[in-house]
């Protein structure tokens, strides 16, 4: 055996740092934790200052079983976890099993850091080794005993007021409200109505819109023209008058690149820009982090993905500045290296933004050694990386403003984009935002009078706040102080696999049970869902990892408060939690009604029950008595050739089989649309327009499950001209328009069919 043994989390890691300290060094993983609480009441001994009891984890025994084993014969123990608070924790439960076996005895047993997986960093690591840090060790401990005392003492009350099986969390329960309060929002909010007044005009053969901005010498304000008869009337006021441009203003603008990547944003902008949920973007950046084979062994592509800090090595800074001059045009490097600013609080966890381990290992070199998520996110740190350190992009703005009849100022904006700068490689997407005005506009100047190609109005609406999005939740989640970057893929996971909320077009909505249970947790634990209170006990933690706090007296504040309230409530009925009284007098008893929650979610019901029977939907229908399932006319079951029946389920009605248990095939209520295109993996059935369980359109074949073939997007009888495969799809999006497309990835045939519309 090696003399030296070195121990990290994943097997992947392993790999790539055995090739890197070769044969004096045994490399083993410890495949995550080691050690949990044990999960049963009194694990966190409240009245001994919080005396933890621990277990090994089952899953994991043979792992620590294989490292204690090395550690008999190593004369040098390194311990390489993560290099964050929990990989801190991890390395010290390590220590702590080693020290129980008494297998630490003539053993030099030392921690070890490092950022990125090169040769270089992490021979620097083993050669500069240090003690574990305790003040980190006691931060991540204080977390776990919060996140169990919250959820030991919650989770038994939800199952007793509301229903089995519910939890909460002390992270997960703030990110819930916010989504909640977003729902009661959309549902308060009231459309208004108002017109914008635009005017069509052109100059040679340029076309544009200009949009009334200023009427009868008074600016306008949203809803001064808010229905038909004002536009109409401000129309009739501006027909037959002669279009003078009166103002040309120019000026220059510049727009600068954004930093290099945290977790946060990185976890923001994968969702925007690739549509990854925040859990297989941290899935595809561990495995960039670990190591990829690349032909030569396995190479740590990224550094560590799990970090609040903007800041890129200097000689990463410098490597970066030699790749732009050599790749771009001169003025596109800076004279002096860009310098980033950590904007959130308690910046910590690692020394640097989230940034290739090497530039020069590009995104086209590289693909052919990833998987598609994996190059994805490599291209786009990669590139974000690259920009971070270019000159800003200039621009050419115009403002005309032309006058229609006396004191009526119609304004056409414009831009032209004169250098690229870092746009030359990215450019940052952003939640739910309007295009900028990029509109091309001729060379107008004052005096010129221009023909005005036609007046008219456009009705709007406005809108309610859109629901979040995982991208948008993380950065509300970040505002507020809630959680930790690394923590915020778990939060997100944990509401939708508890059902707490449902992802529609890429929106978290509140489910029944989710809205029920923030409603009892708001309503009886208001302090522990308070964002600020949440933000603070963050702060308080990070205080501990700083060492400017002790642990045990946040544990002791936060315990003493919350127990009081845990016992008060135990005393609440089912009923007090989940019946709500509404302003409504029973239609067949004349008691009140009350939102109740049931097996099936919520209904209204009446407060006179068992007496009184009455229930109807929470959209007004009555609920339906049960009947016997009807006949569907033309619809035979593919299976056993027995008729279809309409039947009513948990998400609504659907078709069936009417020798149900024997034959249990269902389908849609709509019968899928046929597109008539055959499968091209089969080539026996045709692809048929279906829905996901999120309500998302997607192709697949109509002899399923004997054919398993599915595309998203709409097919169409053509065979790639590049490939052959028999069809090409058709795709649309807002940057590119609709194009054809290959549905075989590895091909990337596309031909535009309609190009984007232009940006108004």
């Amino acid at each position: 055996m090696a003399a030296n043994l070195l121990i990290v989390e994943s097997p992947a890691k392993a790999k790539t740092i055995k090739k890197y300290l070769g044969a004096d060094f045994e490399v083993l993983a410890s495949y995550g934790h080691v050690r949990g609480l044990v999960r049963k009441d009194g694990s966190v001994d409240v009245d001994n200052d919080f005396a933890m009891k621990y277990q090994v984890i089952a899953r994991n025994s043979k792992h620590v079983d294989a490292i204690a084993k090395a550690v008999k014969d190593a004369d040098n123990v390194y311990l390489a976890t993560d290099p964050d608070r929990e990989g801190e924790a991890i390395s010290w439960h390590i220590l702590e099993i080693l020290k129980g076996k008494r297998l630490t005895v003539n053993k030099t047993i030392r921690r070890v850091v490092f950022h990125e997986i090169t040769q270089s960093a992490v021979k620097d690591a083993v050669a500069n080794p240090r003690d574990i840090a305790s003040d980190l060790v006691n931060a991540q401990q204080a977390r776990s005993a919060l996140d169990y005392l919250v959820g030991f003492n919650l989770s038994p009350l939800l199952w007793r007021k509301i229903r089995q099986g519910l939890s909460a969390g002390r992270v997960q329960s703030p990110a819930l409200r916010l989504i909640c309060e977003r729902e009661l929002e959309i549902r308060a909010f009231q459309s208004q109505e108002y017109w914008s007044i635009h005017l069509d005009s052109h100059k040679s053969r340029t076309r544009f819109s200009a949009k009334l901005f200023q009427y009868q010498g008074k600016k306008l304000e949203q809803f001064d023209i808010n229905n038909d008869a004002r536009h109409s009337e401000v129309l009739a006021s501006l027909n037959g008058h002669p279009a003078n441009v009166v103002q040309v203003e120019k000026k220059r603008k510049s727009r600068s690149p954004v930093a290099p990547f945290t977790t946060s944003t990185m976890l923001q902008e994968a969702g925007r820009k690739l549509g990854l949920t925040a859990d297989r973007t941290t899935r595809a950046a561990q495995q960039l982090y670990e190591g990829i084979d690349i032909g030569s062994g396995p190479v740590g592509l990224i550094t560590y993905m799990r970090t609040d800090s903007v800041a890129l090595a200097a000689e990463a800074v410098t490597e970066i500045r030699h790749y732009i001059s050599k790749n771009f045009e001169a003025d596109s490097l800076p004279a002096q290296p860009v310098q980033y600013k950590n904007k959130a609080k308690n910046a910590q966890e690692a020394h640097e933004a989230i940034r290739p381990t090497s530039i020069f290992r590009t995104p086209e070199a590289m693909k052919g050694f990833l998987t598609p998520d994996q190059f994805k996110l490599y291209e786009m740190i990669w590139k974000r990386t690259v920009s971070s350190q270019m000159a800003p992009a200039r621009f050419d703005v115009t403002s005309v403003d032309i006058e229609v009849g006396s004191g009526n100022l119609f304004r056409a904006s414009g831009q032209v984009l004169t250098f690229a700068g870092f746009m030359a490689v990215y450019l940052e997407d952003e939640d739910d935002a309007e295009d900028e005005d990029n509109a091309r506009l001729p060379v107008l100047e004052q005096g010129d009078v221009l023909p005005v190609d036609r007046l008219y109005g456009d009705q709007h609406f406005t809108q309610p706040p859109p629901r979040y999005t995982e991208a948008s939740l993380i950065k509300a989640l970040e505002e507020f102080g809630i959680g930790r970057p690394s923590t915020y893929p778990s939060i997100i996971t944990t509401l939708k696999d508890r059902e707490y909320v449902l992802v529609d077009k890429k929106r978290l909505t509140p489910t029944d049970t989710g809205e029920v249970v923030n409603k009892f947790l708001t309503e009886h634990f208001t302090q522990y869902v308070d964002y600020h209170f949440t933000a603070k006990l963050e702060d308080k933690l990070d205080e501990i990892s700083n060492g400017d706090r002790d642990w045990i007296p946040v544990m002791q504040e936060f315990w003493k408060g919350f127990h009081k309230q845990v016992e008060e409530k135990k005393n609440l009925t089912r009923a007090e939690v989940t019946h709500e009284a509404l302003d409504e007098a029973c239609p067949k008893c004349g008691k009140q009604l009350t939102i109740r929650f049931g097996k099936r979610g919520r209904f209204v019901g009446c407060s006179g029950y068992p007496e009184c029977d009455y229930t109807r939907n929470l959209n007004g229908n009555a609920e339906e008595e049960e009947v016997e399932p009807s006949l569907v006319e033309g619809r035979i079951c593919p299976k056993c050739g027995g008729g279809m029946v309409l039947k009513n389920g948990p998400y609504g009605k659907f078709v069936g089989c009417a020798n149900y248990p024997t034959c249990k095939h269902i389908e849609p209520l709509e019968k899928p649309k046929d597109t008539g295109v055959t499968c091209p993996e089969c080539n026996k059935g045709t692809l048929i327009e279906r829905k996901s369980r999120y309500g998302k359109l997607f192709y697949s074949c109509n002899t399923y499950p004997a054919c398993k073939y599915a595309t998203w997007n709409p097919p169409l009888a053509e065979a790639c001209p590049q490939c052959k495969w028999p069809i090409l799809t058709l795709k649309t999006t807002k940057r590119r328009g609709t194009e054809k497309v290959c549905p075989q990835k590895e091909c990337g045939y596309s031909e535009v069919v309609t190009p984007p519309e232009p940006k108004a």
